[in-house]
């Protein structure tokens, strides 16, 4: 079964995120919720301001190089707390630890189907065609 091309972003932005030991990774399906901004949103943490970062420049690297996709917009590079990159359908949210528990997102949008990413098992299969 092919998936779809958001299917395949959805999987670019986890392999970035696993390349660099982010961690607890989740992806929060928001495509039954009304007014939600976006299909999917992509989460997770790094342990310093410069692992935020490192993850956000890998996710960025592998939607590029595997899908010839760049963010629409980004937001936060310079302060390293949370970094945002909105793919239009998917939006791949980077935090520091502490900013993750203040935002919340997991349970702001707790109607979402959400699905826990255990990165040491998750296997990236590349698209064939970009």
């Amino acid at each position: 079964q092919r998936k779809s091309p958001t299917d395949l972003l959805v999987d670019a932005i986890v392999h970035g995120m696993s390349e660099i030991k982010a961690k607890h990774i989740v992806v929060m399906d928001l495509r039954e919720i009304t007014h939600a901004m976006a299909d999917y949103f992509v989460i997770c943490h790094g342990t310093s301001h410069t692992q935020v970062q490192s993850i956000a420049q890998s996710i960025e690297r592998e939607t590029i190089e595997n899908l010839s996709e760049r963010p629409l917009h980004t937001e936060g590079e310079k302060n390293g707390s949370w970094i945002l990159m909105d793919y239009i359908d998917v939006v791949a949210h980077v935090f520091d630890e502490p900013s993750r528990a203040f935002y919340g997102l997991e349970d702001l949008w707790a109607d979402a189907v959400v699905t826990n990413i255990d990165a040491e098992k998750f296997k990236y299969v590349k698209p064939t065609t970009k």
